[in-house]
């Protein structure tokens, strides 16, 4: 079997250009969202990786215009789908229509909303589970079957979604299945004082930021392009297999409590998110730090707890932290007198 020859890494001059142009597509949506860095900067990683992104938090925290201005910013075309309990999965795929051909009637499939580089579901889980479901085969082989026939959907396509806390009024949790296709779930945090003074002194109620278009279609494919070229060493990888499979219920200390583990395309996440972010800092290989600094966001969503747990208050979140913290970047060798006893 031939193995297939490893992507050059990138070279400086590559590196230099990526983090330029990305620093300029960052400031652009600081501008658009105050006071929320880290939000900003995993959104940027999440779309360098070619991931789609579930923002969590609740009503009026700027999400929405977080992601229509990373469409303009971008120059990508954005459709808006306001997910709603009477909303059907046709609304969002498109629906074959009976219309009047030269060759006689028959139906033509009407594309839906979804055909687009960026769809933004807005308050997605107040779509009951069916409608939501219909996006599984768009987010995960980006085409859509209808009508016995397959629609190939824009390069690139994204879904950037919202949605408010399981527990307000009207919602429904999202099915295990689509949260694994979502490469980051990422909590929206409310301001502070002094970033609710600067949206006072900077914005008017109804009113939009302009945004104008800083990276090209052609420049961003570049990007992408690069971020796959970015090496990842062995021992990363290995660190990355062991932070997974430890999660699994019964492989380590942290995961008491936990009925599902993360699944391999968490591995695999973790892996596409790491070489985005070290993009992002101009590097051309992987770090424990890039693993680390995105672990929260690829595996917090992924992770599902016994019944028992959660009343006992543990959390995904609590579990991912008792992760980090107990699992090494590099496995620890036993000491000498243990490991020969080992080996009797």
């Amino acid at each position: 079997m031939i193995t297939p020859a490893a992507p050059t890494p990138p070279t400086d001059p590559e590196l230099a250009s990526a983090s330029a142009a990305l620093e300029r597509l960052v400031a652009t949506l600081r501008t658009v969202l105050f006071g929320q860095e880290e939000l900003i900067e995993l959104v940027v990683t999440g779309v360098l990786a070619r991931g789609h992104l579930l923002l969590e938090g609740l009503p009026g925290l700027g999400k929405t215009e977080l992601v229509k201005g990373l469409a303009a910013s971008l120059g990508l075309q954005s459709r808006r789908v306001q997910f709603t309990p009477d909303l059907l999965p046709g609304d969002i795929t498109g629906n074959p229509v009976l219309e009047e051909t030269p060759a006689g009637r028959r139906f033509v499939f009407q594309r839906g909303p979804v055909f687009a580089n960026i769809l933004l579901a807005d308050e997605i889980n107040r779509a009951s589970p069916k409608t939501q479901s219909a996006l599984l085969e768009a987010m995960q082989e980006r085409r859509v079957t209808a009508g016995g026939e397959t629609h190939t959907l824009p390069d690139p396509f994204f879904v950037l979604a919202t949605q408010n806390p399981i527990d307000l009024e009207g919602t429904y949790p999202l099915p295990e299945a689509q949260l694994d296709r979502f490469l980051f779930k990422i909590v929206v945090a409310s301001n502070s004082a002094e970033v609710l003074r600067r949206i006072v002194l900077n914005r008017e109620l109804g009113s939009e930021p302009v945004v104008a278009p800083v990276l090209s279609r052609e420049e961003f494919a570049t990007l992408v392009a690069l971020v796959r070229r970015v090496f990842l060493p062995e021992v990363v990888a290995d660190y990355i297999a062991r932070l997974v499979y430890a999660s699994q219920p019964g492989a380590s200390t942290a995961s008491a409590g936990v009925r599902f583990g993360a699944s391999p395309r968490a591995a695999l996440a973790l892996a596409a998110a790491g070489r985005a972010r070290a993009i992002r800092h101009g590097r051309p290989h992987v770090s424990f730090e890039d693993v680390q600094a995105v672990a929260r966001s690829v595996l917090g969503h992924r992770i599902i707890l016994e019944h028992t747990a959660r009343l006992d208050g543990a959390t995904s979140a609590s579990v991912v932290e008792k992760l980090l913290a107990e699992i090494p970047a590099q496995p620890k060798p036993l000491p000498g007198t243990l490991a020969a006893a080992k080996i009797a």
